[in-house]
């Protein structure tokens, strides 16, 4: 997968479709990632102690990497990444300005 833990990127698809985030986790098997503030989900807590009241709480789900692209640091602008191999070093690179991501 060419998306990793810490990369900045923006969502081009779905209701926070333009909305830029920073990636927690990864989950390579599944083609998923988990975002920062971002594609939250509603969840209805239970009351764990007496005299407490129960509440809506909203968490972060895991949404598709086909969903969102990769924001460059150098140019700044949306971007698909690639690879430069040089001996035996594999870097990423962006698609648009050729800069080390």
């Amino acid at each position: 997968m060419r998306i990793r833990k810490g990369d900045q990127i923006i969502i081009t698809k779905g209701k926070d479709r333009g909305r830029k985030g920073k990636v927690l986790k990864s989950f390579p098997r599944d083609g998923k990632i988990l975002l920062e503030g971002l594609n939250m989900k509603k969840m209805h807590r239970k009351p764990r102690k007496q005299g407490e009241k129960g509440q809506i709480v909203g968490i972060p789900s895991p949404i598709d990497v086909s969903k969102i692209k990769l924001v460059c640091p150098k140019c700044g602008k949306p971007t698909r990444v690639g690879y430069r191999i040089e001996g035996e070093n594999k870097t990423r690179v962006c698609k648009k300005c050729g800069g080390e991501v």
